[in-house]
């Protein structure tokens, strides 16, 4: 039987996932996140948006990139 993956883990499997990435990926992801967020936050506004879940998501995985974008940062500083 497959083992159902919890809420626990998605974080841990998308941060990994993440850490792979080039800074250039990550700022492209980051990029088209913002522009969701953006467009989430108008159409709450406007009372068409269905899926009020979806901008909790959105602003969680901005925080993802900018947490790994940011440790990669503090990386190369140590390297140089």
């Amino acid at each position: 039987m497959a083992k159902k993956a919890t809420a626990k883990e998605a974080p841990k499997s998308i941060a990994s996932e993440l850490k792979t990435k080039t800074p250039d990926q990550l700022r492209d992801s980051l990029v088209a996140l913002k522009k969701e967020a953006f467009n989430l936050r108008f159409q709450q506004a406007t009372g068409q948006l269905e899926n009020t879940a979806r901008m909790r998501t959105v602003r969680r995985d901005v925080a993802r990139i900018m947490t790994v974008l940011n440790q990669k940062a503090a990386e190369a500083a140590i390297s140089n």
